[in-house]
């Protein structure tokens, strides 16, 4: 795990908002563990914690994912043995995001 994460990763920003809380988020961290895992590598990227830096959607600490759930679970059907021509019906919203198998297994 990387020293640069905040202690309180769960959260939408860094600036508490009005009521001096963190907003909640839709991007989160994932630890795949298994046998066919291809281990001790960052599959997405580690957003710069910086208000209103290259990675902040605003000037209040708002990061967008880099890697979507449907890239990690495509990766997953995949290895599962769900056919390519099959995962834009499993996984509807996959097309808007490449690469589609993001390579961990």
């Amino acid at each position: 795990m990387s020293p640069h994460l905040p202690s309180r990763i769960f959260r939408a920003r860094i600036k508490p908002n009005t009521g001096g809380g963190s907003d909640h988020a839709w991007g989160n961290h994932h630890f795949i563990i298994g046998g066919a895992v291809k281990g001790q590598r960052v599959y997405g990227t580690l957003p710069s914690l910086m208000l209103g830096g290259n990675d902040d959607a605003s000037t209040e600490g708002r990061w967008i994912p880099t890697t979507s759930v449907d890239q990690y679970a495509a990766t997953l059907a995949s290895w599962f043995g769900v056919a390519a021509t099959d995962l834009a019906t499993v996984l509807p919203n996959l097309a808007a995001f490449t690469p589609n198998n993001i390579g961990f297994i």
